[in-house]
């Protein structure tokens, strides 16, 4: 291969949910596009989250669903490619949703591996060239290089659409090795950081037995925010959806309390303690309240001693946390590539015709169908917008 390296018309590095939706938008395009994935197979972190559900989007209207991000700049590239827009997309590929009661849309097979073959089996049929165990290593000048079974690859694409992931869960393929190469061309990146994550407990010896026991009912309170939810009490500390609806929020420096009465007011709660009989043990009372054991030993564990009046404490039970669990854990990621360094199309303001979609980008959202409608949405707004930069190229040409 020459030092000038190989040219081809549109590049997508990363076959994840925003790369290949990348890829499919350029394809819609007519252009012919490669897409190179380090890893042996497509979409894993897709999969993996379809073991117990694939949760792709949130029932509910546009405006509200934009707010649940931290990024004011995604509500555009949401409104384009929204939880209507998912679901006909899913539909599309012959995979019929639903909507569960809490709002939170499935495919009607839970997994994600009938649609993922579907959609690929579609990209295919468009032209789309998948290469797995393509490993980008960086740049050469202004190529990019490749490890691959083949051996060394520099590649001069037309465009670029880089889709690489955040940094959780790294086993799966989102590893950030691109940050330092991002960086010393100029691209600002923001540190990374757990999102959606878990918070370590110095648990006694006393709470082995509730290991993946859920607490049920309860407020959870960080700071001023207050949020209805189920945790679970685990030997690595609490985790589960409640936990992570409020983790941004606690990683940044707010106490965590729960409130294991939400319905009750403080009198009403004073009143049914009242009843108690004299000389009943305080785990006693707390059981006859209707508290799980569970709830009833993170009570115990956290709060010894107990005071005599009860109430004020089951309303708002501090919880010293020993902070959250590793990044690698993390069911996504905060930071990434900053706003300043992308235009509105997300392409980097540094290396011009190199698009950036999905996680890599310096955005945060809940669980529930938010991460993988974002991740979408994004590499559709930059496949369309490689394509239309490489469609003016050529006019210019």
């Amino acid at each position: 291969m020459d030092n000038q390296g190989q040219n081809m018309d549109a590049l997508v590095i990363g076959a994840g949910p925003a790369g290949l939706m990348a890829a499919e938008a350029l394809a819609d395009a007519g252009q012919a596009v490669t897409v190179a994935e380090a890893k042996p197979s497509v979409a894993r972190k897709l999969l993996m989250a379809g073991k117990s559900g694939l949760n792709v989007t949130k029932d509910e209207p546009a405006q509200t669903f934009a707010t649940r991000f931290d990024a004011d700049w995604l509500a555009p590239i949401l409104s384009s490619f929204g939880p209507d827009q998912v679901r006909a997309f899913c539909e599309g590929l012959g995979q019929p949703v639903f909507t569960g009661s809490s709002g939170r849309v499935f495919p009607v097979a839970m997994k994600g591996s009938p649609l993922l073959r579907a959609w690929l089996a579609r990209l295919a049929a468009k032209g789309v060239e998948v290469k797995t165990r393509w490993r980008w290593t960086g740049f050469e000048g202004a190529a990019l290089t490749f490890e691959t079974p083949e051996g060394a690859q520099v590649l001069r694409p037309h465009v670029t659409v880089l889709a690489l992931g955040g940094a959780s869960w790294p086993r799966l393929g989102s590893d950030a090795a691109w940050v330092p190469w991002l960086r010393a061309k100029g691209v600002l990146v923001t540190d990374f950081a757990p999102a959606n994550m878990g918070f370590r407990m110095d648990w006694s010896v006393h709470m082995a037995r509730h290991f993946g026991q859920p607490v049920k009912g309860a407020c959870l309170i960080a700071g001023t925010r207050r949020e209805r939810g189920e945790f679970v009490i685990s030997e690595r500390g609490l985790e589960g959806g409640g936990i992570y609806a409020i983790s941004r929020d606690l990683r940044l420096g707010a106490p965590l309390a729960l409130d294991l009465f939400p319905d009750l007011s403080l009198a009403d709660l004073q009143a049914r303690l009242g009843r108690s009989r004299p000389g009943e043990t305080a785990a006693n009372r707390l059981r006859k309240l209707g508290l799980a054991p569970a709830a009833v030993a993170l009570v115990m564990e956290v709060a010894l001693p107990l005071p005599a009046d009860l109430a004020p404490l089951l309303k708002h039970l501090p919880i010293q946390h020993a902070g959250p669990r590793p990044l690698a854990e993390a069911i996504s990621s905060a930071g990434g590539i900053a706003r300043d360094s992308l235009t509105d199309d997300l392409e980097l303001r540094a290396l011009p015709g190199i698009f950036v979609a999905g996680e890599m980008l310096d955005w945060e959202a809940p669980t529930g169908g938010y991460l993988l409608t974002a991740s979408w949405a994004t590499g559709l707004h930059a496949g369309r917008a490689a394509a239309r930069h490489l469609q003016s190229a050529r006019i210019q040409n």
